[in-house]
């Protein structure tokens, strides 16, 4: 069985987009078959403060892994491109500058509630970042939790974080 899932990718660190475009790359080898892949959006650190802005992007994939499975591809991607994470409760509560960050918002419509992955992600609503580039390709999209559509979960986002259209890839 395959499910759609929607991940966000973001990177503030050297080529941005570069880092995006590889990390897609890997996704499709490793993950799935990409379905959709939004523009590029910049915006400000969120969650710390950084003199670098991120670049920004939503894609969805179909894929025949199980969550944790796609977690640990993941993973295995970051730390491959260079990704060092900052353990919570060191600077910036887990939240640095990074060369990439990849998260799993949905995974179709299942609920997933495991010591390493909550799903939906439980931050997706409060995430301007996010919520933007994921109005772009999937707007009508419902949070299985919360009932909401994408585009109104970021009319209801308390985000006041600037985001702005970068380029499209």
């Amino acid at each position: 069985m395959t499910e759609e899932i929607y991940l966000s990718l973001g990177s503030n660190l050297g080529d941005r987009v570069n880092h995006l475009e590889v990390a897609l790359e890997h996704i499709a080898d490793q993950v799935g078959k990409l379905l959709t892949i939004s523009g590029i959006y910049e915006s400000e650190a969120w969650g710390y403060s950084s003199d670098h802005s991120f670049c920004n992007c939503c894609v969805s994939v179909r894929t025949a892994l199980e969550p944790l499975q796609v977690l640990d591809s993941i993973l295995v991607i970051e730390r491959g491109m260079g990704r060092e994470r900052t353990p919570p409760g060191e600077a910036g509560d887990g939240y640095a500058d990074r060369v990439i960050d990849i998260d799993l918002l949905l995974f179709g419509e299942r609920l997933y509630d495991h010591p390493r992955l909550v799903l939906p992600h439980p931050a997706l609503a409060d995430r301007r970042f996010v919520l933007i580039p994921l109005k772009e390709i999937a707007p009508r999209l419902t949070h299985p939790l919360l009932k909401l559509s994408v585009s109104r979960m970021l009319d209801q986002c308390r985000d006041p974080g600037e985001v702005r259209l970068y380029r499209q890839l």
